[in-house]
């Protein structure tokens, strides 16, 4: 971890634009902070979606899920390329940053009652009171960022009027929920584009790769812990322990895999343009909640092995196969240099994928998973050392 370059203790400075090009820029301790109070939101949105899901409404869940966990990614997102371009780790910016955390526990703490409910209430105005302490950075940076003064005026502007909608929204009829829901995301998108095109702002490749490396490394680690809870349970529990071990033995071997593809990638290769790096960042939308839900899933999967019907049996599987899928098709996306389907490595990670889909209707889907998942690693490892090898 790198320190600021300006003294801690300092009270204001002026926010210029950081260089793009900053040597030894990792993230702050003021952001690791941030992102610590960021997986409570993570954790209660996927605490309800498994509870709709072992309630048996899989498809409300989903939705639920898909919107919420949207308002958390979007939120996380915005604070980490802002900070990327203009954190003074001043005084008047800890204070923002602090304002924007309590806003995100606001968020978590209406999480559940959005996905299960459909009541959106405090999950706005926890996010409202986020990105109204972003317009308030922005402003800033505006005043004494003279070179991208119309880029910071633009972010300022498109959220708070987005801001207003999302608060309009709470009072239209629940009927029209979802395509206003649809819009305003919709709106907040383009905003970055928008923005962007008047002046680029001045992000740091490394920085950012690996602030998303490091929010991937919470995500996941909510599997881990529902890896630990079921092997809790197995050892509790004297029905089905076995399957119950399975899922936690797959659970845990899907996880390290997921980890290792996402690691082994040159994320800073893919942030050499605007264009590039913006797509990599919203694709990682998909990458986030499909980390997330793995761990939803291995606690679905493990209360179903020991008894629980809500769902069939691949039902409970899909609930975990997709994510597992989703993800390793997404980080292939992300990442691939755009030739045709030729290179061994390049075809791997979809043929893993399908597989992965397919074991959906195996008796133990969780377990193969795992397998097809740390065979993707290996297989990886071999081709590119072979790559390696003929290059000599």
């Amino acid at each position: 971890m790198s320190q600021s370059p300006y003294a801690s203790s300092a009270w204001y400075r002026p926010m210029h634009a950081r260089h793009a090009g900053e040597e030894h820029r990792t993230a702050s301790a003021l952001e690791l902070f941030f992102d610590l109070c960021f997986v409570v939101a993570v954790a209660q949105a996927s605490a309800a979606f498994e509870h709709e899901v072992t309630a048996g409404r899989l498809g409300h869940g989903l939705l639920g899920y898909a919107l919420v966990f949207f308002a958390i990614w979007w939120a996380w997102m915005n604070f980490t390329w802002f900070a990327s371009a203009y954190d003074t780790d001043d005084a008047p910016y800890r204070l923002l940053t602090l304002v924007q955390i309590g806003g995100a526990l606001l968020m978590a703490s209406g999480a559940a009652e959005a996905l299960e409910h459909g009541d959106f209430t405090v999950i706005t105005w926890g996010y409202v009171v986020m990105r109204l302490a972003m317009v308030s950075q922005w402003l800033r940076a505006a005043c004494t960022d003279q070179e991208r003064r119309r880029s910071a005026l633009r972010y300022a502007l498109g959220i708070l009027v987005l801001q207003l909608g999302w608060l309009l929204r709470l009072v239209l009829s629940h009927d029209g929920g979802v395509a206003s829901f649809a819009v305003l995301a919709a709106g907040e998108l383009a905003v970055p584009v928008w923005a962007e095109r008047a002046e680029g702002t001045t992000w740091h490749p490394h920085h950012i790769a690996e602030r998303y490396g490091l929010f991937t490394l919470i995500v996941l680690g909510e599997s881990v812990m529902a890896t630990a809870v079921a092997v809790t349970t197995a050892l509790h529990s004297h029905r089905a322990s076995g399957s119950v071990l399975a899922v936690a033995v797959g659970g845990m071997t899907t996880v390290f895999a997921l980890w290792w593809l996402y690691f082994a990638q040159d994320a800073p290769r893919r942030l050499r343009t605007q264009r590039t790096a913006m797509l990599w960042g919203y694709g990682h939308y998909f990458v986030f909640a499909a980390a997330a839900a793995v761990g939803t899933a291995l606690a679905v999967n493990a209360a179903h092995a020991t008894g629980s019907r809500a769902l069939t049996d691949h039902q409970a599987a899909a609930t975990y196969t997709v994510p597992v899928a989703l993800f390793i098709t997404c980080v292939w996306l992300l990442h691939r240099k755009g030739t045709p389907l030729s290179a061994a490595s390049d075809i791997l990670p979809p043929v893993a994928a399908l597989a992965v889909l397919a074991t959906t209707f195996t008796p133990f889907a969780v377990l193969c998973t795992g397998v097809i998942t740390s065979l993707l690693i290996v297989t990886s490892l071999l081709v590119a050392r072979r790559a390696a090898l003929r290059d000599i």
